[in-house]
């Protein structure tokens, strides 16, 4: 008989699942509490160094071109520390890497409060990178492991909103922090809150199977083998994780991370700039208003792994039911995009963002529920992980592409047309490429093969 594509497997019924058992449901919610509180915790340690910007210039004497190499420090040691960090996830656990990484950027912001030169300071930074790499593809596979198929795309919007609420917290929690204890402190006393949260995260998190589960509801959580995801849960080779960059589909996944966190960080860097000169706005109503667009994000994100879940239920395929949003939210995103570059209405204008980044964070939210179909079970952090490290070389780009066009042409216009653009070329390619699910033949044979049919 022929072997089932992991897409074309059993799907849940159209009129939803039966309700877990209420000891799953308490390991589930404990399993997303930890995952949003160490994203959270993540975003507002990358934000530690924008907000004691000034104060950091002048004590340490930096110049505007010393800052923007401090400041891009952290996005590219993140990026590339992406591509081991997935299969080291894929080897030991969520909770060893999770735990570890939490502690070490931890222990990097402490290190903040002791520098003294721009090189001690970039090496801090450069070390924090290290230590978040394994956040999101962490929580990916944690995913995978703790809730069944037609469960996962709520799960992952609920942790993936975690980035756009602690960015959204981060800004005033941080100034107020500062203000108290001067900026060396403030880095210091958030790496001592880290430190505790790697403490609780080690101490609560369990794998499903070591958690003391009665096998009935083992076998709930791991409906997921009834649904295609029928690889063993065996070590991983290099070699097999080498051959996922030559599968269409990952190659498609990797370009709809690249655009839709290239137009995040052309906000995260710009968003200010824009409100204040395009939007001509005070520093003070600034930043009201630029919390607008991120709050649009957490709804986003949200929203999108609701509508997910209920794709697959409806009988979508799990691959179709990743690739109709994620490619619909990458051309919106980039056509919202270029509504708020040139409309001449303000209230417009702050409007379209809105957009841009509720559709950013949908995207974001999508991208994240798709390596768990996407690949088997097993390299389900290494695609994570793959299609991370693609993500942030875009977001590393994208304030240095709209800086030189705003440099350049002497005004933002440019700058965020060219991540409109970004952002609908790689809808484009991401409908053309993302096409069926990697077999776990693919991976284990040299050629890339499927077994032959019988």
């Amino acid at each position: 008989m022929p072997h089932p594509s992991p897409d074309t497997a059993a799907r849940p019924p159209r009129d939803g699942a039966p309700r877990p058992p209420a000891a799953v449901m308490r390991r589930q919610t404990l399993v997303l509490g930890l995952l949003v509180a160490t994203g959270v915790v993540s975003y507002i340690d990358r934000a530690t160094l924008s907000v004691a910007n000034g104060m950091v210039r002048h004590d340490l004497g930096l110049s505007a071109a010393q800052m923007g190499v401090l400041l891009s420090a952290f996005l590219w040691t993140y990026a590339l520390a992406q591509l081991p960090v997935g299969f080291l996830i894929d080897k030991v656990g969520a909770r060893k890497a999770l735990s570890a990484g939490l502690a070490v950027w931890s222990v990097a912001q402490l290190l903040v409060g002791c520098v003294t030169s721009l090189g001690q300071f970039c090496a801090a930074r450069a070390l924090l990178g290290v230590g978040e790499s394994p956040v999101s593809p962490g929580s990916a596979r944690a995913t995978r492991d703790w809730f069944p198929l037609h469960r996962r795309g709520m799960a992952t919007g609920v942790w993936n909103s975690s980035s756009s609420l602690g960015t959204a917290i981060a800004v005033p929690l941080l100034t107020v922090l500062m203000l108290a204890v001067g900026w060396r402190w403030m880095f210091v006393v958030m790496g001592v809150a880290g430190l505790g949260v790697a403490g609780v995260l080690y101490w609560l998190y369990r794998d499903p199977q070591a958690c003391g589960l009665p096998a009935d509801a083992l076998r709930h959580i791991g409906d997921a083998r009834a649904h295609g995801d029928t690889a063993p849960d065996a070590p991983i080779t290099f070699a097999q994780w080498r051959r996922l960059f030559s599968r269409r589909t990952v190659l498609g996944v990797l370009a709809g991370m690249f655009g839709c966190i290239y137009v995040l960080w052309m906000f995260n860097a710009w968003l200010p700039y824009y409100l204040e000169h395009d939007r001509h706005l005070s520093v003070g109503y600034t930043g009201l208003i630029a919390a607008i667009p991120f709050a649009f994000g957490v709804l986003g994100s949200l929203i999108s792994g609701w509508m997910l879940d209920l794709l697959v239920r409806w009988g979508v395929s799990p691959v179709n039911s990743r690739k109709y949003p994620m490619t619909i939210g990458l051309i919106g995103m980039g056509l919202a995009t270029i509504v708020g570059a040139v409309a001449q209405d303000g209230v417009i204008g702050i409007g379209a963002i809105s957009v841009a980044m509720f559709l950013c964070y949908a995207c974001t939210a999508t991208a994240w529920a798709t390596p768990v179909i996407a690949v088997p079970g097993p390299f389900c952090a290494s695609m994570g992980s793959i299609q991370n490290f693609s993500g942030y070389i875009g977001g590393a780009l994208a304030p240095s592409v709209t800086g030189a066009a705003l440099q350049w042409t002497g005004d933002l216009h440019a700058g965020l047309l060219t991540g409109a653009a970004v952002g609908i070329g790689c809808g484009v390619l991401y409908y053309l490429l993302v096409t069926e699910p990697v077999s776990m033949a693919e991976l284990a044979h040299p050629a890339g093969a499927r077994p032959e049919k019988s």
